[in-house]
């Protein structure tokens, strides 16, 4: 997408709408709008947030005017780096954004690492960075296991670039192979099972049979699970059940449980992420594996309602909590906020950073609540007592 929109002509269309900008900055970008004004904004004249402007002038670069083009293209690649350091890990910034600048600055590590470590980064991004990366990104990149199981390529990109310590790429597919992920065209991959299965040519037959049988049993299960109607479109959040239809539900429910059961990890990141309805993930967020239930945590699919839930289950493991309040888009949601401050597994620190947020009923609630800790509680009753609202 990016190499093609380099060259954009007048008529191609821009993936980002321009509500992604405030109202005051759309008159710089808006194809209706004249060209004196627009061309400020591709001058970068105009004075903008670094997550605002490098989104504008990514914008610019489809606009109907080559002048307008030709100088937002110059203005992004000579963006400063105060600018640059901040709207490249913005992870609120849209994903289409973020491919352009892979390939605006496929030669500077210093912006590649900030894309390849931002979760919003598209992974077809990641994987063309990966291709021709310097060790130092491959191996941050090779810390991602979540995005590698998530889009494959990415594995292939490391195994062959030259770059990728040895030792990087066996550490990888060895994850691949214990994690059910085939990349039988990977001669790594196929070295890799044969350390974990065995060295032999009679083992080696062996595993690719219990692969085969593997992926056999998992090619069942998703037709079982789409049978099902699994990948439907999600219903109503809180529904009414249909009298008499509760048994049915719970049976269908449990029927859907034991089909994913068969698949591998790879498999349920898939259903996580892209396939499965909200049915699917509420019972891949109880998942053992802490990587699937962050693979549903950034499911496009998933709904704040959902969040909500999970940010005030004390099951929920450490690692899906932390996604949730490093995440500022998700944070903006009062009831995820609520719900994350009165779930006793919020570290404390977390808790208080967003306490003074709340209305002043939810404070005394936290106050009172004898499930959050004491320091917590301790610091809202020293809150009330400041605004005056502490009951005696």
């Amino acid at each position: 997408m990016s190499e093609a929109q380099a060259a954009a002509a007048p008529e191609a269309a821009c993936p980002v709408a321009l509500s992604a900008l405030p109202a005051n900055f759309q008159k710089h970008v808006d194809p209706k709008a004249p060209v004196p004004l627009r061309m400020m904004g591709a001058k970068a004249l105009v004075p903008m947030g670094p997550k605002e402007m490098a989104t504008a002038l990514f914008m610019l670069t489809f606009d109907a005017d080559a002048g307008v083009r030709e100088t937002a293209m110059k203005s992004a690649a000579g963006l400063p780096d105060r600018i640059l350091s901040v709207a490249l890990r913005d992870e609120t910034i849209d994903p289409p954004v973020l491919d352009y600048y892979a390939d605006l600055f496929a030669a500077k590590d210093e912006y590649l690492e900030m894309l390849v470590l931002n979760a919003s980064t598209p992974d077809v991004a990641v994987q063309r960075i990966t291709v021709r990366a310097t060790e130092r990104i491959l191996e941050i990149v090779a810390q991602n296991q979540l995005r590698m199981l998530r889009h494959p390529d990415i594995v292939r990109a490391l195994a062959n670039n030259p770059a990728t310590r040895p030792s990087t790429v066996d550490n990888v597919c060895d994850f691949c192979v214990r994690s059910g992920l085939a990349l039988e065209d990977q001669p790594a991959f196929r070295a890799a099972r044969r350390r974990i299965h065995g060295g032999s040519a009679q083992d080696e037959e062996l595993a690719k049979k219990v692969a085969a049988q593997q992926q056999t049993a998992e090619a069942n299960a998703e037709a079982a699970l789409e049978q099902m109607g699994a990948t439907d479109p999600d219903g109503a959040e809180e529904g009414p059940v249909a009298p008499g239809s509760a048994e049915e539900q719970e049976q269908k429910k449990l029927s859907i449980a034991q089909q994913i059961m068969k698949l591998g990890v790879a498999k349920k990141i898939e259903w996580a992420n892209k396939k499965g309805n909200r049915e699917v993930r509420s019972i891949l967020l109880r998942d053992p594996n802490k990587l699937v239930q962050l693979a549903v945590m950034q499911s496009p699919r998933i709904t704040d309602g959902e969040i909500a839930k999970v940010a005030v289950s004390r099951t929920a493991p450490q690692e899906v909590l932390q996604y949730i309040y490093n995440h500022r888009q998700l944070m903006k949601n009062y009831q995820i906020k609520l719900n994350l401050i009165n779930n006793p597994k919020t570290p404390v620190g977390v808790s208080m950073r967003f306490l003074s947020s709340l209305r002043m009923a939810e404070v005394k609630a936290v106050a009172k609540n004898k499930n959050v800790p004491q320091g917590l509680a301790n610091a809202a009753k020293k809150l009330l007592e400041k605004k005056g609202g502490l009951d005696g």
